[in-house]
């Protein structure tokens, strides 16, 4: 593969994080305080979002695994008939109707749109990995390139976002000394701009929401001029398509997809309580509430900037033992949460960027060689790439999902109320338990069940051996 092919490949899906990133970081925050839905019927929206999202995936496997071969691939017809819808699914999620009943039935529907679409997109474009190359430095090369640009990707959507609607969180009232405000009247000063202001918050939100989807036509461009589909060159004349049902059938059954599964879906479920609940903990429950939109900033430079690092140290070390850099924002988030300093917000915002970057790359390295190591007990069989990737995607989705509707659940039953400078401090220990104990458990967890993960450096060479021998 030249370079020329895998940065258009990376660059293809860098869209796609630029749009999750935004809605990731600020969704929430935004249907609490700007739409001013309660947190119940918020977490209702992310969840069932999060679940049509994680619904689609098979759907979209099953139907892409039955797509015949066309003049530009199986799979980028897929990633082009869905873009345009995708844009305007994801613009409307950020309008503000000028009806305040039906809010919640709006924010509902375009929110499962853009999800499931953006599925429609995500499937065939990570199975493509397999259809760049036959060659395993080759895919994991590419996916080093892809990580790296998906992670700027999500930069440069959290720094959009956060640098143009940052005035829509910001208000005068809020920004005095809590020490020194303790009254009952100032925990009910509203922070949200007069709407009557010309720039006021719904206008800020539609600009960033213009200004992503303008980023998606630039990305999906590059990829079509940029990319070329290859089907396995090497594949047996005896290979037959395995069907939807039974791929499925047999790839939950494969042991090493199931470890790596279980494990990344706890992991990427507390990444994504980190990147939905930190704007909400910086604004209510560290008083960092200026300072948010650089924090976010610093986490996913940290993050672009360290892939390149994690992928060497992957080919030096192992892909198992990278993951122990996953671990690394346990110690930090709770120094957070429990010593609220602005340093050391920055130093934990750094720390964080290091282990989200080693959590987004390694499933998608690792994926490749299970689909491998699944041909390889398989010989016989085709198509069943896109299984793999879609139910992934499904397992991820559908934890993140839970996560968030159960977080926004709990601020709801702890009485957030939207639109006030200072929360109870029931709410503000929840946001602490979001940011800190929470994801903490869940990584603990999801990196014990990757010690029993079966594919090693060794085994990957045996892999790559007998498939060359075989085909």
């Amino acid at each position: 593969l030249s370079m020329c092919s895998k940065l258009c490949y990376a660059i293809g899906g860098a869209p796609n994080q630029v749009a999750g990133s935004a809605a990731s970081f600020f969704l929430q925050i935004y249907l609490l305080d700007i739409a001013h839905i309660t947190p119940f019927h918020a977490s209702l929206v992310l969840f069932i979002g999060k679940a049509s999202g994680a619904v689609t995936d098979p759907v979209a496997g099953f139907f892409i695994s039955k797509s015949r071969w066309t003049k530009i691939g199986r799979l980028m017809p897929w990633v082009l008939a869905c873009t345009p819808f995708t844009i305007v699914s994801y613009f409307l999620m950020w309008y503000l109707p000028p009806f305040v009943s039906g809010r919640v039935a709006w924010y509902l529907t375009f929110h499962c749109l853009f999800q499931a679409l953006t599925t429609l997109f995500q499937v065939p474009y990570s199975a493509l990995t397999m259809f760049l190359s036959t060659d395993q430095k080759d895919r994991d090369s590419a996916t080093a390139y892809r990580m790296t640009m998906e992670v700027l990707g999500t930069l440069i959507g959290a720094a959009l976002q956060g640098q143009i609607v940052a005035s829509a969180h910001v208000s005068p009232h809020c920004t005095v000394n809590p020490s020194a405000n303790t009254t009952d009247s100032w925990h009910g000063t509203p922070s949200i701009p007069d709407p009557s202001d010309p720039l006021s918050h719904q206008v800020i939100y539609m600009i960033a929401a213009g200004v992503i989807a303008g980023v998606y036509l630039l990305g999906i461009v590059v990829l079509f001029l940029g990319v070329k589909e290859r089907d396995d060159p090497y594949a047996l004349n005896s290979d037959r398509a395995i069907p939807f049902c039974k791929g499925l059938a047999l790839t939950m059954k494969h042991g090493p997809y199931v470890k790596l599964t279980a494990s990344f879906l706890l992991i990427s479920t507390a990444v994504q309580l980190e990147q939905g609940n930190f704007v909400l903990f910086c604004t209510h429950a560290a008083g960092l509430r200026n300072h948010f939109q650089y924090l976010v900033v610093t986490i996913l430079v940290s993050a672009a900037v360290s892939v390149p690092f994690w992928q060497k140290f992957l080919q030096r070390f192992g892909k198992k033992c990278a993951a122990c850099g996953i671990s690394w924002m346990i110690p930090f988030a709770v120094m957070l949460v429990t010593i609220p300093n602005l340093i050391l917000a920055y130093f934990v915002a750094f720390v964080s960027g290091l282990s989200i970057a080693a959590s987004l790359l390694l499933p998608w390295s690792m994926l490749p060689d299970v689909v491998d190591n699944f041909r390889l007990q398989n010989p016989h069989g085709k198509g069943h790439e896109t299984i793999f990737y879609s139910s992934y995607v499904f397992f991820t989705k559908m934890s993140a999902g839970i996560g968030l509707g159960i977080s926004a659940a709990g601020l709801e039953f702890t009485g957030y109320k939207p639109g006030i400078c200072r929360q109870s401090d029931d709410v503000i220990l929840t946001l602490k338990l979001l940011i800190g104990a929470v994801p903490a458990i869940l990584i603990l967890l999801g990196l014990f069940i990757l010690l029993f993960y079966p594919i090693t450096e060794e085994s990957r060479k045996e892999t790559k051996l007998a498939l060359e021998e075989l085909r």
